[in-house]
């Protein structure tokens, strides 16, 4: 079991995410630190490592399908090579000669407004 409550320890997960889907890890070590850092500062304040690029709720079952790798991660990365992130990339993501694509977002505008509504009455 690896402790996601620390920066090495959210790598191995993600990478074993990545070795499980046949993906790539996003190799910019800037945007793969930033990206490793949301997701360990999720898991400590959250409990679960909540997509660091979505505003997340702290509410396990309203921020579901947002934990890591999302719900849409695997579509988004057929269609698109990428996740929304950037993290999780397709394997022959770096062949297109590119470094980083816009994903658009695929999270059901519902589901956002249910966030924004419980965040704004947790206040």
């Amino acid at each position: 079991m690896v402790d996601m409550e620390t920066k090495e320890g959210m790598k191995k997960y993600v990478k074993l995410v990545a070795d499980t889907n046949i993906w790539i890890l996003n190799k910019d070590q800037q945007i793969f630190y930033d990206l490793i850092e949301g997701l360990v500062d999720n898991k400590k304040s959250y409990g679960y490592q909540s997509c660091p690029c979505r505003l997340a709720s702290g509410k396990r079952d309203l921020d579901r399908d947002l934990i890591c790798p999302c719900d849409y991660a695997p579509p988004d990365i057929k269609q698109y090579g990428a996740c929304y992130c950037n993290l999780y990339l397709s394997s022959d993501f770096y062949e297109k000669n590119v470094d980083f694509i816009v994903v658009p977002e695929r999270r059901p505008i519902d589901k956002e407004n249910a966030v924004l509504e419980y965040i704004n009455n947790d206040k």
